[in-house]
């Protein structure tokens, strides 16, 4: 323990006093073991192989991903909105070290912050998510233009789905520096696309760089072309979750072929171009009807009176679930009539767009969203306080 100790603990400062100064021999690089962000249930701790290099000499991420496709360098400036103990805000900073540049660490995201800094230290890199561009898109114009964030060379995104026209949005504001990939704590796979790439692809995660992309049905069979299932990589690289041998085996190709999965539905278009529907936890089935709550997600969070909002089933004695919303507005309703008149605009809003049985049926309005500090939500936490509620379990 630092700082002091409690029993059954030793102290951090007398163990290292403790220890002898003298360089050890053949000393080798050891392996962060990182908690997945636990959004559709308990964190799970991702164990890989170590990689047995001289020490100092694997921080961070490959040359081939940061100076290939982002152009890590001697003096860039990388601007982090994300906490340190999540997967890619620590690796990505690690590996701006080891280059030579400069990380600026944000406490906390902040929509107009974030456009400060950007332009106070003149970043050129940074990696964000999809909220956070929601979160600068929202700001009125005269705050959100005023910043010179043309210094950016290079934004990276990933960790959820990015609602087309919010990507599209931010190519037009910032240019075609906005980098994608999907890929995980697990390091399995890894599917990458930039904004020429996006643009002709519009609503895609990319391509695989690394790991070949399979997507299977329930079975473990492989589907057509369109057609959405589980997203499953080959030959990507190897893990297991910590103390959980059921968890890693439910990660696994059902049909035993070693292929692995992160737990996302999706599909791949003529190109080989995936797109993901969903995470396969937050599925819906109501009256027999397969629902991706992201679908709907994409089109109430584009609406100007919605700064968030989470979709999932809640219990239905008819078909099973239903579709609910919560929803965080610009401006809380002030009295039931304002509510009601607002959950029916945004209703029609989402019909207008999709069809009905994918729509919410009803909608709530809170303050805020339970989201982590990476920008992930955790609609579980939702889902299991409106379960409890009607008495039922999930």
């Amino acid at each position: 323990m630092l700082d002091g100790t409690v029993d059954g603990y030793d102290s951090f400062e007398k163990t290292v006093d403790a220890a002898p100064a003298a360089e050890l021999p053949d000393m080798v690089d050891g392996i962060d073991m990182l908690y997945s962000s636990g959004t559709t249930g308990m964190p799970k701790g991702v164990a890989k192989p170590f990689p047995g290099t001289p020490l100092g000499t694997a921080a961070g991420l490959g040359a081939p991903l940061t100076q290939g496709l982002y152009k890590f360098r001697e003096g860039m400036v990388y601007l982090s909105p994300a906490p340190l103990y999540h997967a890619a805000p620590l690796r990505f900073n690690m590996s701006v070290h080891s280059h030579g540049g400069t990380t600026v660490v944000m406490e906390h995201f902040d929509a107009e912050d974030y456009l400060r800094f950007a332009e106070k230290y003149r970043a050129t890199h940074t990696q964000l998510v999809p909220t956070m561009f929601i979160r600068m898109l929202k700001l009125d114009d005269d705050v959100r233009l005023k910043y010179d964030v043309s210094s950016i060379e290079v934004a990276i995104h990933a960790a959820a789905p990015c609602p087309v026209p919010t990507k599209r949005a931010m190519i037009e504001w910032w240019g075609p520096v906005i980098h994608e990939y999907y890929a995980g704590t697990e390091g399995n796979g890894f599917v990458y696309c930039n904004s020429e790439m996006w643009l002709a692809h519009p609503g895609t995660v990319g391509t695989a760089i690394s790991g070949v992309v399979h997507i299977c049905d329930e079975e473990g069979n492989e589907l057509p072309q369109g057609e959405s299932g589980t997203v499953f990589f080959e030959g990507g690289g190897t893990f297991e979750y910590h103390n959980d041998p059921e968890k890693t085996k439910n990660s696994r190709d059902p049909k035993g072929r070693g292929w692995s999965t992160l737990g996302d539905v999706g599909y791949l278009d003529a190109d080989n171009f995936l797109y993901l529907t969903d995470r396969k936890a937050f599925m819906i089935i109501s009256g027999g009807v397969n629902i991706y709550p992201q679908e709907a997600e994409n089109i109430l969070v584009n609406h100007p009176k919605v700064v968030d909002v989470a979709i999932f089933g809640v219990p239905n004695d008819d078909f099973g679930e239903e579709v609910k919303a919560v929803v965080q507005p610009k401006t809380m309703p002030a009295d039931e009539a304002e509510a009601k008149a607002l959950e029916k605009e945004l209703i029609a809003y989402c019909r207008d767009h999709l069809a009905d049985i994918k729509c919410p049926r009803s909608v709530d309005f809170r303050p805020d969203l339970p989201r982590h500090p990476t920008g992930k939500l955790y609609k579980r936490l939702l889902k299991d306080e409106y379960w409890a509620a009607a008495g039922r379990s999930i």
